[in-house]
């Protein structure tokens, strides 16, 4: 109780460094809430979306090539006896009058679709609505929305087509959930979704109930089915969908635990200060009889309040960030992996459970250090202010001998550790404790170093800055420790972001060898799988100005890893040119044109440990069949993978694959811009194309690459952000720290301006050395980002591309953060009564 009373009453005295401990918590705690809140809201609606299109489905038929004829549903219905079956063609669309939203497309069999889903049984209440005629159902909400009613007709582009359909009627949805499933999904009869599709005659899969009721097994089912097809449990595609995010999930959490590493720091500053601040009555009270295990406890339960204080502040914070962040996040995935509509943030228990053991265990792990300093110290030490600094720089000899066990233990653990992205970013984090373990002593050396060369350009005032840096080590030393590690991200995920844009420059350079480049419309951008029709084919080809052209196909197959993308181009002349080799030699072309030989990339061989002359077991319309790895190609279009066939070997193993993209080349005489107008109209009233040429293109595709990297930006501006807090919580705790040396500095005649110029060089001298020591900490971060930690989640082999203006201008901002940060306390110093600070309390 008396320690209690302690707290309380300090705590009341000192509500600015409650304040700053509290912020530092809450922005640490808000970042990582907001990318968790993002990532799982994204993950969630998806895979809700998923289980409730797939209902009661225990099992689904699949082909080939991604979709199978009618006929094979046909066959199972009629010789499969009381199993559940429902047909299914499913796409993703955009509906015009929903400002281009988009839509999941979902066309089903209303007659027996209420034996596998829930939501549709019942839902549909006039089957008949939707067979006699080409139109589809929407909910009152979608239907409010789009300001469309029953009756209306509407457009609904699939790959640059536009299907006209009219509103049927209305879903109905059964319950709240319900409700949210269905208030992205468009749900059509399966003859009209093949026709909004081109899918004329084939459907995407068959859901399959097997059960005890029906008297049949999977494997009865499985030897029913022709060669190529099969039987997978309905989970696998959702399985699979969440395997593709996780790299980007691991990578968005461990960037936005840096601004929480940065407010522990902030943490360990303030209670630091808090104990050094009372370490005279800390004493009085030990001499008194107040056990250790009292004051470790009292320490201890201020931290937690602070803490608590600061989570539940983060949690409120967070929430409010991820609404901005959840468009960016959804906005990358979008572009990279799925069609992924969020309607809104999913809040869960889980999710604040962890934002509070986060923000709570980060802060107890802060306070640990000094709440035990405070006990340890024998009480004479602790009565006597001037060995606090004495026992700080000793301290920070035994953190430099430390520095050096930190690196071995990263230098193990990511040269012999498992080679998972959780195993690289625990090493990383090892070299930023390697970082912040050496900095005490270097700030000690530099110090020393300028202290003559500030005295030189700044008189007594300049070599007092310089010495008052050293001098003060437990509170400098603490804070620039904090915006080193803060600016050393910016710098390690900065260089990062531009080798990666420097490498895709490149590649780009060398993979768009053609003048002009035709796709439809993707609602996934980087998948390329909507279908160019035959007639808008074939009038490319003839188009006046056009002198060559190149098809490229997209598809998914299935194989001995899984789902995997294969592109299926036509090897030409120009070939060899548009891709380089890791591995391979240069009849490769040859190769892959006559033989059943593929080429994978990269991220596909690095994935799933595929090199030249391994065989990849392919399902195809004859069943398994093995095709030989003849090289690995660098490729950056994908970080899941692909696989290369040649347009002559897939036919022979797989249907007829449509066109997802052409290549062209112009005529010598001809212009690209005059060559696009001419297929702009030739094309106009077959199919919406995207046209673009070669320049156009490339500058899109950065585009692209921008926009998915804009969230780090974020990340990396809230983690100097929180520095920004730490650097000032260190100079108030400076302020009133040496509020007696500075009254008698003033009482010998030191003016209030020269006080202000004092604190402010010494405030740019804390920002020079943090940003100079970011430096190297940067640089090291950048090359286990590049080399190691992207190369174990994406696959990639990148340049190492360090920019010497970005190293100039994080040290600019380091310096300038701390300046701004230093303008109040230098105003509160330079404005202190002397005679106030000279008085004993």
């Amino acid at each position: 109780m008396f320690g209690a009373r302690i707290s309380r009453g300090y705590l009341r005295r000192h509500p600015w460094l409650v304040a700053f401990s509290v912020v530092g918590v809450a922005l640490g705690v808000a970042v990582v809430v907001a990318i968790d809140l993002a990532n799982s809201s994204a993950a969630t609606a998806f895979r809700l979306s998923s289980e409730a299109v797939a209902g009661r489905a225990t099992h689904v038929v699949r082909g080939p090539a991604g979709t199978l004829p009618d006929s094979v549903y046909a066959s199972i219905r009629l010789n499969a006896h009381n199993v559940k079956l429902a047909p299914v063609v499913e796409d993703f669309v955009r509906i015009h009058e929903c400002e281009n939203r988009v839509f999941r497309l979902l066309g089903v069999d209303p007659i027996v679709d209420g034996e596998v889903r829930t939501f549709t049984d019942g839902a549909v209440r006039d089957p008949t609505a939707l067979m006699t005629e080409i139109s589809v159902l929407l909910t009152a909400e979608t239907a409010a929305a789009c300001s469309v009613s029953t009756g209306d007709t509407i457009k609904v582009s699939s790959g640059g087509l536009d299907h006209e359909v009219v509103v049927a009627g209305l879903v109905i949805p059964a319950d709240d959930r319900s409700t949210d499933i269905l208030a992205t999904m468009v749900v059509a009869d399966v003859s009209t979704s093949q026709e909004i599709l081109g899918l004329e005659g084939f459907l995407t899969r068959v859901d399959v109930v097997i059960d005890a009721e029906s008297g049949w097994s999977a494997a009865d089912l499985r030897q029913m089915l022709p060669d190529g097809y099969t039987l997978d449990r309905s989970e696998t595609r959702t399985e699979t969908l969440s395997q593709m995010t996780r790299a980007f999930d691991v990578n968005l959490r461990a960037l936005s635990l840096l601004a929480l590493v940065v407010g522990m720091f902030l943490i360990y500053n303030s209670v630091t200060f808090s104990v050094v601040q009372r370490r005279s009555l800390i004493g009085r009270l030990r001499a008194l009889g107040m056990t250790r295990r009292e004051i470790f406890v009292m320490v201890m339960a201020e931290s937690f309040v602070i803490g608590l204080v600061g989570t539940v502040a983060g949690l409120a914070a967070g929430v409010v960030l991820a609404t901005g962040l959840l468009q960016l996040v959804t906005q990358s995935i979008n572009d990279l992996y799925y069609a992924v509509s969020v309607r809104s943030l999913e809040i869960s228990s889980w999710n604040v459970a962890k934002g509070i053991a986060i923000g709570v265990g980060a802060t107890l792990a802060a306070s640990t250090r000094p709440a035990w300093e405070a006990t340890t110290t024998p009480v004479t030490v602790t009565l006597q202010r001037s060995t606090l600094e004495t026992i700080t720089h000793r301290v920070a000899s035994r953190l430099a001998l430390a520095s050096i066990v930190f690196g071995l233990c990263a230098g193990g653990v990511l040269a012999f550790g498992p080679k998972s992205i959780t195993v690289s970013y625990a090493g990383l984090f090892m070299v930023i404790l390697a970082a912040v373990s050496v900095a005490p002593v270097l700030v000690l050396a530099g110090s020393k170093v300028v202290r003559p060369l500030m005295g030189y350009a700044f008189g007594l005032v300049g070599r007092m800055a310089a010495n008052g840096v050293g001098a003060s080590l437990s509170r400098t030393g603490i804070a620039i420790a904090a915006l080193m590690v803060a600016v050393a991200s910016t710098i390690g995920v900065g260089v990062m972001v531009t080798s990666f844009r420097t490498t895709v420059e490149h590649w780009l350079g060398y993979s768009l060898q053609a003048d002009i480049y035709v796709q439809p419309p993707n609602i996934v951008v980087r998948r390329g799988d909507a279908t160019i029709v035959p007639a808008a084919v074939q009038a490319i080809r003839t188009s006046a100005g056009v002198r060559e052209t190149y098809t490229v196909a997209r598809t998914e197959l299935r194989t001995q890893v899984g789902d995997v993308d294969a592109v299926v181009i036509e090897p030409g002349p120009m070939t060899p040119r548009t891709f380089r080799l890791r591995e391979g030699s240069n009849d490769v072309w040859e190769q892959i044109a006559m033989s059943d030989a593929v080429l994978v990339s990269e991220p596909f061989g690095y994935r799933h440990g595929f090199r030249k002359g391994d065989r990849l077991h392919v399902v195809t319309k004859d069943g398994a069949t093995d095709f030989e790895v003849a090289g690995v190609y660098y490729d950056f279009g994908s970080d899941l993978g692909a696989v290369i066939f040649s347009r002559a070997v897939f036919r022979r193993h797989f249907p007829e694959p449509g066109v997802n993209g052409m290549a062209l080349y112009t005529s010598p005489e001809a212009s690209v811009e005059h060559a696009i107008e001419g297929i702009q109209n030739a094309t106009g009233g077959i199919q919406d194309l995207f046209i673009q040429s070669n320049r156009t293109l490339r500058a899109r595709s950065l585009e692209v690459f921008d926009r998915t990297f804009l969230v780090t930006s974020v990340l990396r501006l809230l983690a100097v952000v929180v520095a920004f807090v730490g650097i000032m919580s260190a100079l108030m705790a400076l302020q009133m720290e040496r509020s007696r040396e500075l009254a008698i500095l003033r009482a010998n005649g030191m003016t209030p301006g020269q006080v202000w110029w004092y604190v402010t060089m010494q405030t740019g001298l804390m920002g020079l050395f943090a940003g100079a020591l970011s430096v190297p900490l940067g640089l090291g971060l950048a090359w286990l980002l590049v080399f190691v930690i992207n190369k174990r989640s994406f696959g990639w082999t990148l340049q190492f591309d360090p920019s010497a203006g970005a190293l100039i201008g994080a040290i600019a901002l380091s310096v300038a953060a701390a300046l701004l940060a230093g303008l109040y306390p230098a105003w509160r110093m330079s404005r202190t009564n002397p005679s106030f600070s000279l008085r004993d309390e």
